[in-house]
């Protein structure tokens, strides 16, 4: 659906309408538009397929609903002349509440409690008071640790760097890895993507943790071996995982890890569809405003790193 030539920037929202999202380009000064005729493009499907054919040289700008596009990396898309943007850090607050719900979980052994046909009490722990390692303290690992004050929690937080971040009792570079594994009962895991990060929790990480720990993943399937995990798991060698990414992902279904007693899948869900939807819509409305004023954009994508 194509509005009046004057009503302000040119927007094509696809590859199917959204009224949430033609809301946020209205709410930014824009106008929907077909693709032929787009300066802008929201691009609401997690993957590149289908979005090369409305790419034209009028397209400047292509807004991802994506805030890690790894997968987009050497896509023929990404050559395009237009500016991509990615919606980092906007929906960290969802995604946090429901690592925090799997610690939880962990801690009260739920998945052995959902499994149960028989009255046995599992042998719970308290979150309360425990120390929660935290890989990856950008915006959802911030917001986890603020979600994680009321639980009086030791926080060891991991970053590139071992730049201090707030609310941590610690912070560890990333080469230092393993010492943080030794310490933590639980390990939550909110890094992005890179070649740098695959696999970063290995066998030789699990071996580090103690039998009772726990790992959370909210980041990426592939920060984890998920081999490793799985015998590690059988073997007791850590208690328990919960897992919101797998890889591969979607976990086929007659893997070892959908009957493991201490694990947790809960397949991608953390940020439910209308919290997302309405956080998107409000990136979209600033960044369709920025680029009718000709500022900087949120989020803008390098495309050789994804970053």
């Amino acid at each position: 659906m194509s509005e009046p030539a004057d009503a302000g920037v040119p927007v094509w929202v696809g590859p199917r309408p959204d009224p949430v999202i033609a809301d946020g380009v209205r709410r930014g000064g824009g106008r929907l538009t077909g693709s032929d005729e787009a300066e802008a493009v929201v691009w609401l499907d997690r993957g590149p397929t289908g979005l090369g054919e409305h790419l034209h040289p009028g397209v400047r700008w292509v807004q991802l609903a994506l805030s890690g596009v790894d997968s987009w990396v050497g896509h023929p898309v990404m050559r395009s002349a237009a500016e991509f943007t990615a919606v980092r850090g906007i929906y960290a607050p969802q995604v946090a509440e429901h690592a925090l719900a799997l610690l939880l979980a962990g801690a009260r052994e739920l998945a052995r409690a959902a499994r149960s046909t028989s009255w046995d009490r599992p042998d719970t722990r308290l979150l309360s008071g425990a120390t929660v390692v935290i890989v990856g303290a950008g915006a959802i690992g911030r917001e986890l640790i603020r979600f994680l004050e009321p639980f009086r929690c030791r926080i060891v937080a991991v970053n590139r760097s071992g730049a201090p971040v707030d609310g941590a009792a610690e912070t560890l570079p990333v080469a230092r890895l393993d010492e943080a594994c030794a310490v933590g009962d639980y390990l939550v895991l909110a890094a992005p993507a890179t070649p740098a990060t695959r696999s970063m929790i290995g066998a030789h990480q699990l071996a580090r943790m103690p039998r009772h720990g726990w790992i959370v993943n909210v980041g990426r399937g592939s920060l984890v071996d998920t081999a490793a995990l799985t015998a590690a798991l059988s073997e007791g060698t850590v208690r328990g995982a919960a897992l919101d990414v797998t890889d591969p992902e979607p976990l086929p279904p007659d893997h070892p890890l959908w009957r493991e007693p201490g694990c947790v899948i809960t397949s991608h869900s953390a940020n439910p569809a209308d919290a997302r939807l309405s956080a998107l819509a409000d990136r979209v409305a600033e960044n369709v405003a920025r680029f009718a004023r000709g500022e900087p954009l949120l989020g803008s994508i390098d495309p050789e790193s994804g970053f």
